[in-house]
């Protein structure tokens, strides 16, 4: 097994030291007769976003990939361990700027969707008018606003030629409040080192495409050459340079697109884990596992989800999958009514299963991925390095997480044996190629997998597209202005929508409370404008987050949330009780119950989800399944008629 180094071993052990230390410290906060702790004044706000990286990858959470920025950025906050994204890219970004569920505010699926939904409301692919936006708020209470990375919310440029009409304007970042941005319009980079095309349309600089890699174009660092996440560190760092020192707060949205496919990562951490992943899945994470133990972030009892069984070969669909008579399973229609029908299962073997080529190849994945993780950590500590030399890092909230879950992309179809391509990858002049700058527009799609999903989401089950806890459960650190050692852990459930609503609270910012004048549909005699606000002459829906401040202050441990919490994505669904005990999960067939069955567990016992409780808790699995139902109407979702994930 690959032992951490003895630097990185007393990082761990630093890490562990303070957050022991304060949760004596600070015991019983909450309870104090002192007058409850208040910002001394509006902070800058800097909110930095990794793309599909899981719960494990960095050290504070366990991890075994240098990431002492993080580290050290953890060891003078706070963690909070129990947070919740979407399952996908966009649906968390469209919840993270509008403060409220995806489904209200058009990424009901991440992009419009191409069943019977096409078209809904709430389904229009990109972040619609009746939207609010966390960016604009803050600039209505004095603040500048910038953003550089992923956007993913929409890419049609404001055109003044054009007149104003849902979908044809309005949608790049810079018509949603920020002041200055550079951003990547879609899910995915097709190259980290760019090579845009002349003419293309994938990024965007303050509402103009622009073509990075382009001559004339901004590069990053490093001789003007351009790589995703060391340019998104330097543009940020001059926009926030732009207004230095003309006394107003920023802030400042670092929406990286690392580690997102394809796998890339310039020297030296292309090579710096050789042989790291030799040992393969299992080692690693149970690696992960123990080392969670150790930090606190898991009790000792804590009982981690193992992995998914293995499948070498696929199960077969049902007989009308994919006809015109087919009838799916879902979250509403079950088998005893008729509805049966499901897909094929995916092949997925484990390390002892796989080839010698298999397992150089899926070990190089790793490593690059690796590579990757320890870049974004060193252009964050770039970052907070500025704050620091610019004299503005003691009033900056400084807030780090994931999207949402590691990215668990079958490398072959779902159907297929993956061994072609991982052999094919394993062998030269391909091996040496994987993860360096192929010159082109568009590098080859290289992903890690399943597996080493799995060893990201350690220790939890599924992974991104999912609403296990491994697909929508994230890193969170928080860093409030002028800390500088570690708070106790929160360990209650918080989610996306939180922190747009602890942005607003600590800039200060007024929120719409207006109602918004009745509009009854003439088609089923419903107000159209129930629960909206009006905001700038259009008629929204307010932040419906909790803001966690006082939690952050020391103020209060307790939980936020005062209702249950419940999603839906791709036919998806899940609910948590208020009390974040019980957990409904519903997962379509084969990679859920073959039944159908909604799943039940016990979070406060087994938030790994080993043991579905639904058989013998009948009675708590149907109020959860009616308050899911009653949340889904409340947001306008639609159940498609054939849940499927977004591969």
């Amino acid at each position: 097994m690959p032992q951490p180094s003895p630097a990185r071993s007393h990082r761990l052990h630093q890490t562990a030291a303070a957050l022991v230390a304060m949760s004596f410290v600070l015991q019983g906060c909450g309870g104090s007769d002192a007058a409850p702790a208040k910002l001394a004044k509006k902070p800058n706000i800097v909110f930095i976003m990794a793309d599909d990286l899981g719960y494990s990858d960095i050290g504070a959470f366990g991890g075994d990939i240098d990431t002492p920025n993080l580290d050290a950025l953890a060891a003078s906050g706070r963690l909070l361990t129990n947070h919740h994204t979407g399952t996908v890219c966009a649906i968390t970004r469209s919840m993270l700027i509008s403060g409220t569920d995806h489904h209200l505010v058009g990424e009901g699926t991440m992009g419009a969707p191409s069943d019977e939904r096409k078209g809904l409301p709430g389904y229009e692919g990109y972040l619609n008018d009746r939207s609010l936006s966390v960016a604009q708020l803050l600039k209505d209470a004095g603040y500048h606003t910038y953003m550089a990375g992923k956007w993913h919310l929409g890419a049609n440029i404001a055109t003044p030629a054009t007149p104003v009409a849902l979908g044809s304007t309005g949608q790049t970042p810079d018509q949603w409040g920020f002041e200055k941005s550079y951003a990547l319009m879609g899910g995915a980079a097709t190259n980290h080192f760019a090579h845009e095309a002349a003419g293309s349309k994938n990024y965007t600089e303050n509402g103009a495409y622009v073509q990075p890699g382009q001559p004339g174009q901004p590069g990053g660092t490093g001789g003007g050459a351009f790589y995703s996440t060391d340019f998104y560190t330097q543009r940020l760092i001059s926009y926030i340079d732009t207004h230095k020192g003309d006394g107003k707060p920023f802030f400042a949205y670092a929406a990286y697109t690392s580690p997102h496919w394809p796998l890339q990562v310039p020297e030296p951490y292309l090579s710096k884990y050789k042989g790291r992943y030799d040992t393969g899945f299992d080692t690693v994470r149970a690696a992960r596992v123990a080392r969670q133990k150790q930090l606190g972030i898991l009790p000792q009892d804590f009982t981690a989800y193992a992995s998914d069984p293995e499948t070498l070969t696929s199960s077969p669909a049902s007989a009308n999958n994919g006809t015109a008579l087919a009838k799916y399973t879902s979250a509403v229609h079950s088998p005893t009514d008729g509805y049966g029908d499901y897909a094929a299962g995916r092949v997925s073997k484990k390390w002892a299963s796989l080839t010698p080529l298999e397992r150089k190849a899926q070990a190089r994945y790793m490593e690059i991925y690796a590579g990757m993780v320890d870049n974004l950590d060193h252009n964050i500590g770039l970052l907070i390095q500025h704050l620091k030399d610019i004299g503005e890092y003691d009033n900056t909230l400084i807030v780090f997480q994931s999207d949402n879950g590691a990215e668990g992309w079958p490398i072959a179809a779902a159907t297929a044996d993956p061994k072609a391509t991982d052999e094919a990858n394993a062998t030269e002049p391909v091996y040496s190629t994987l993860g360096t700058d192929n010159g082109l527009a568009s590098a080859k799609r290289l992903q890690y997998g399943l597996r080493w999903a799995e060893v990201s989401a350690a220790p939890f089950r599924q992974t991104k597209g999912h609403f296990g806890e491994g697909g929508v459960s994230t890193p969170l650190i928080v860093r409030m202005p002028g800390q500088t050692t570690a708070q106790p852990t929160f360990v209650s459930f918080t989610h996306i929508i939180d922190l747009t609503a602890t942005f607003l609270d600590a800039g200060q910012a007024t929120l719409p409370t207006q109602a918004a004048p009745p509009l009854i549909s003439t088609l089923t005699g419903e107000d159209q404008n129930k629960g909206k606000v009006v905001y700038d002459h259009r008629y929204v829906y307010p932040v419906t987050g909790q803001s966690i401040l006082q939690v952050l202050l020391g103020n209060s441990d307790a939980p936020v949330r005062k209702a249950p919490f419940g999603d839906e994505s791709y036919g998806r669904a899940y609910l948590t009780s208020t009390d974040g005990k019980w957990k409904a999960l519903w997962t379509e067939p084969p990679i859920g119950p073959a039944d159908g069955h909604w799943q039940l567990y016990d979070l406060a016992k087994d938030r790994g989800e080993n043991n579905d409780l639904a058989a013998s808790n009948p009675s708590v699995i149907g109020g959860l399944v009616a308050d899911w139902k009653a949340y889904l109407k409340s947001v306008g979702g639609v159940e498609p008629l054939r849940p499927a994930g977004y591969y």
